[in-house]
């Protein structure tokens, strides 16, 4: 059982990043979790919708004389509407907050994809129709814990895993600019800093931390495509002007450290 496996991915800008794979303790934890609050939110729905068929049909029955089948059309609508939660809870989610669910929150753990970037709608789709079928004999349990990477038959449909939240901010070995210091002071008040997941984090210091042993070709696209979609990230409209990728990216380094570091 590997509760502590550490895998290695590498980004669409070849910048490779480490992480530590969730385990079945935390995700079966998180499960719980989430079948607590889907359960709460099913049995919350029956109990509403029971109210209002019986309310709908003594209706129609009083000013009809009959109901012409309508039980059986309510039950195969509520049984609709149960399916969409059922299966709309971890994709809404998983969408919604960047590969968590409310038991992910909890447990600290969080869905990617294979190359480190956040899951799409797509991916938490396929990861949610498998649910099922992962849960049946405890197939995706088995499947966790005798995999390498610790994959259930929805992640590898869907080409995700499973990551423990890594929030620990190491030090800086690269030389950061004046400039870039004044930046990370405003950024917080001209973007929303907050967006940046810790992979995201990462990949900003690995490239900072090797930049210096990159040939100047290759720096200066790779800092440029960083920085293009990390100001996607992070919503900003317009950068000062006079400003490199490199130094935005130094201070979106600062900011993001500033934020994350206790004490700030």
């Amino acid at each position: 059982m590997h509760f502590f496996n550490r895998i290695t991915v590498q980004t669409p800008e070849s910048v490779e990043l480490e992480f530590t794979l969730a385990g079945i303790g935390n995700r079966a934890l998180a499960l719980l979790i989430d079948y607590i609050v889907l359960f709460g939110s099913l049995a919350l729905f029956w109990f509403l919708w029971i109210i209002f068929a019986s309310q709908l049909v003594e209706l129609l029955s009083n000013l009809t004389g009959g109901n012409s089948g309508l039980e059986l059309w309510l039950l195969a609508i509520a049984l609709l509407i149960n399916f969409f939660i059922y299966m709309g809870y971890f994709v809404f989610f998983e969408v919604l907050w960047q590969g968590q669910t409310p038991g992910k929150r909890y447990t600290k753990i969080r869905v990617i994809r294979d190359d480190g970037r956040r899951v799409s709608i797509q991916q938490a789709t396929l990861r949610s129709l498998l649910r099922p079928i992962d849960d049946t004999l405890f197939i995706g349990a088995f499947l966790v814990m005798l995999g390498r990477q610790e994959k259930r038959l929805g992640d590898m449909a869907a080409g995700t895993l499973v990551i423990q939240e890594e929030y620990v901010v190491a030090t800086s070995s690269f030389s950061v600019s004046e400039p870039a210091q004044k930046l990370a002071q405003q950024l917080p008040q001209m973007a929303n800093i907050s967006q940046l997941l810790p992979d995201d984090f990462a990949a900003i210091r690995e490239y900072l931390q090797r930049r210096g042993g990159m040939l100047p070709k290759a720096k200066g696209d790779l800092s440029l495509q960083l920085a293009r979609q990390v100001r996607i990230i992070i919503a900003l409209e317009k950068l000062p002007e006079g400003l490199t990728p490199d130094i935005f990216l130094e201070a979106v380094y600062l900011a993001y450290q500033q934020q994350s570091s206790p004490g700030f």
